[in-house]
């Protein structure tokens, strides 16, 4: 036992003598000027502060990787966000849903390798604080009632040019069929492959936004993995098709005009464009215009209703009045073809689609009051309201419907609980049935992203 001691006592004595030879070692290397040594001089006659054509024009290519490798890792951005989420409806037929979930989202984006390629992640997940089996469906958390986790975005994003980038991975996307529709605990995600561009804008001179790309799977939002597009749009089991997406948007002034396709062979096809007008009437007072057209048609053979081709439209518009932190809005939408209007893919720009109901079916119009208010005394402080007034659809058995919703927001933006919002939503639905059926909608949000981040 003494002679194991001792050696083992001899061992680490060795140990932390050599660590203190190579820490002064490291010191030394540190403090002492950087004179090559002997070796090094050799074949270079080189006087100091003279430089020659061979080490012109910036650095080696091994050190300019090495240098935009370390600014990439330094011009990484960090996102964090915690979310807490209830969600309590009842339905025109009295049955519920309701849920308490508490989760969130981590991920990054790391600045461009070699100014071209960056790389990013973000994982979400969402789990139960509370949620009786009987009352599923407000999709926080997965089919049961489960909490989920999922890794929700891997992408890469390269560099064509200053104003063109290619997307290749999972990311969400924001598009007016095709969105992340954050509207519950995690959003949607989708497997893709993109083209964006962005040219002009700067110093107030026109701008061009153009975009297509492929779109092969969707996470929706209350779930941990990626289908396939068709078979989220309804299409039966087996049959896997993506979305061709292509369009562009032009801006110059106060003017703004594009449109967008969406082709799914053997789905559906949407056509959807929309223009804006804004006009300044003084200091504080402002006029917008908008108008909006969406065409639906059958492809192919039409996996999602059996075969049978349909074709649906609508068209509407909105008028805006900004006048100080006060915002009223008034709006028309009218639906039309043989059949309802479709969001297969969870996103819908109607613009009277509001928290329940998207007042998109055959035959429905509908027309939108909304007043909303941001106080001044209160930095952050937001509230509105809005009545939403829809006809009798075409369908038998459909029925005329009103939708009232009240919208109260806090976001703080000083002090120590900045980065906090607090969001209460409450929406009634009156249903012009025979039975005087209604819905309510309740839902609390508290999220908090973190200033430092």
């Amino acid at each position: 036992m003494t002679d194991a001691h001792d050696n083992s006592m001899r061992r680490a004595a060795i140990a932390l003598a050599a660590a203190g030879l190579l820490a002064s070692a490291t010191v030394s290397a540190q403090t002492t000027p950087t004179t090559p040594p002997p070796e090094d001089q050799e074949g270079d006659s080189t006087e100091q502060g003279q430089t020659h054509l061979d080490e012109s024009f910036g650095p080696s290519y091994d050190e300019w990787v090495r240098e935009t490798r370390r600014k990439a890792w330094e011009d990484t951005k960090w996102t964090v966000q915690a979310r807490s989420y209830y969600l309590g409806r009842e339905k025109y037929d009295d049955t519920e849903s309701e849920a308490w979930a508490l989760g969130g989202s981590a991920g990054f984006k790391t600045g461009y390798f070699r100014e071209r390629f960056s790389f990013g992640a973000t994982g979400y997940t969402s789990q139960k604080l509370y949620g009786p089996e009987d009352k599923d469906g407000t999709l926080l958390l997965a089919p049961g009632q489960e909490g989920y986790t999922v890794l929700g975005e891997v992408y890469g994003e390269f560099l064509v040019n200053d104003a063109t980038r290619l997307t290749l991975g999972r990311r969400g996307l924001d598009t007016p069929y095709i969105s992340r529709n954050d509207a519950r605990m995690t959003p949607n995600t989708f497997e893709l492959v993109t083209l964006q561009g962005l040219y002009g804008g700067k110093d107030g001179e026109p701008e061009l936004r153009v975009g297509g790309g492929y779109v092969n799977k969707i996470k929706e939002r209350n779930s941990d993995e990626f289908v396939s597009m068709s078979e989220d749009a309804g299409a039966p089991e087996g049959f896997e098709r993506g979305v061709y997406t292509v369009g562009a948007n032009y801006k110059t002034g106060d003017f703004s005009i594009g449109a967008i396709d969406y082709y799914s062979d053997d789905i559906i096809n949407i056509f959807y464009t929309e223009g804006k007008y804004s006009m300044p009437l003084g200091e504080d007072l402002k006029l917008q215009f908008a108008l909006q057209y969406s065409d639906q048609q059958s492809v192919g053979d039409a996996l999602t209703t059996g075969g049978n081709d349909f074709s649906a439209r609508q068209w509407g518009g909105k008028a805006e009045l900004a006048w100080g932190g006060a915002l009223f809005t008034t709006a028309y939408t009218s639906a039309s073809g043989d059949a309802n209007m479709q969001n297969p893919w969870s996103g819908y720009p109607g613009y009277t689609s509001v928290q329940v109901e998207d007042f998109n079916r055959d035959g429905e119009d509908a027309w939108l009051l909304r007043a909303g208010y941001n106080f001044k005394s209160v930095k952050g402080l937001g509230v509105y309201g809005l009545w939403v007034n829809g006809s009798d659809p075409e369908a038998p058995g459909q029925y005329a419907r009103d939708e009232y919703d009240l919208n109260l927001q806090w976001t703080v933006a000083d002090g120590p609980l900045k980065g906090l919002m607090m969001r209460l939503r409450y929406a009634h639905i009156d249903q012009q049935d025979p039975g005087g059926s209604d819905l309510d909608d309740l839902r609390v949000m508290v999220f908090y992203d973190p200033p430092s981040l």
